[in-house]
């Protein structure tokens, strides 16, 4: 077999633009790939470590996310999409890994600082919050992925799963687990700065463009996009860097000729906000609307949703139990 591919998102809501941008157009063309095997996990176990006093906001974003999954063009017939919490397996080889990894090494993790203070935890961390890196790490390997693909702010996350798979192997002195490499994305098209120019496009920061929002709502949210407050009157030079409707129509505007003109003449003076607003709307009206449509026509049979994620869940969970079993194998706990 060649590549196997590991990749997914927390079911905390419906999914982004951001999300598109960052993971979701690149696993469209991976599956492509007869060379590669591609695993799409909706991590609800994880969502449920900051949110498990609110499970019923992670349950009811499960099927939500396998919307936009298809409604992106992610096929089960071409990738595996499960759900977490539906693979045993996977709890088991956290508790293995555990063993391997220090309180003080979880708490260096750059990733997992950043969005214990992002969360405003405190000194109330729930552990499962602490450890999921090393969760993390059991998704990984139970598919002996290769690649996994992640937005820059991850990559102390995979680096913590390779530390596991090289102690792991040189502990039992096996080859069982696979450590795998990362995939970044292409220049320019990582996190998605939001539409308040504040930080990346997210839910608690609720400043995204969601793959299922109206046209209504697209509209509008580009209107209040943040450009140049100094930009105050059209004939006054505008700034260009840091605008994010100029940063999003360098992602999403095919034309890439016209954007530079606009650029140019934004930065001369002489084209209000309102203009290369409206122009942006056309831009995304046109690029968001079949991915919407797609979205509409699946929700109307929500049993093939389910029966996808189930079927998806039993092949996830037979190649993770073969991994166990080889898991347990190199450990000796192989009794019986």
């Amino acid at each position: 077999m060649g590549n196997v591919i590991l990749t997914g998102d927390r079911p905390t809501g419906k999914l982004h633009l951001g999300h598109f941008v960052g993971s979701l157009e690149n696993r469209v063309k991976l599956q492509a790939d007869p060379n590669s095997e591609m695993f799409i996990m909706i991590a609800d176990q994880q969502a449920l470590t900051d949110n498990a006093k609110n499970p019923e906001k992670v349950l009811a974003s499960v099927k939500e996310v396998a919307l936009d999954y298809l409604a992106v063009g992610l096929d089960p017939s071409k990738s595996t999409i499960f759900i977490q919490s539906q693979i045993p397996q996977l709890p088991e080889l956290t508790v293995y890994y555990l063993n391997l990894v220090t309180l003080a090494r979880l708490e260096r993790n750059p990733t997992v600082k950043s969005e214990i203070k992002e969360k405003e935890f405190g000194q109330s961390i729930p552990s499962g919050f602490l450890v999921y890196p090393v969760s993390q790490a059991a998704d990984i390997t139970a598919f002996k992925a290769t690649h996994v693909p992640v937005g820059d702010d991850q990559q102390p996350m995979i680096e913590q799963a390779r530390e596991i798979v090289r102690d792991f192997n040189r502990i039992y002195d096996t080859e069982t687990l696979v450590e795998p490499d990362v995939m970044l994305p292409e220049k320019g098209r990582g996190r998605l700065v939001g539409i308040d120019g504040k930080g990346k496009m997210s839910k608690s920061l609720n400043n995204g463009i969601y793959l299922s929002d109206s046209a209504e709502e697209i509209e509008k949210k580009v209107m209040k996009m943040y450009t140049d407050p100094n930009h105050i009157r059209i004939e006054d030079p505008g700034q260009v860097e840091g605008n994010v409707v100029f940063t999003y129509l360098d992602i999403f505007d095919s034309d890439k000729e016209k954007v530079a003109e606009l650029k140019e003449h934004y930065q001369r003076g002489g084209l209000g906000d309102m203009t290369i607003k409206r122009y942006l709307n056309e831009v995304l009206q046109d690029y968001l609307a079949p991915i919407r449509a797609r979205r509409e026509e699946f929700a109307k049979d929500p049993e093939y949703v389910m029966n996808m994620l189930k079927e998806g869940s039993e092949k996830a969970e037979r190649v993770a139990a073969a991994t166990l079993a080889e898991v347990k194998a190199a450990m000796g706990i192989n009794y019986f």
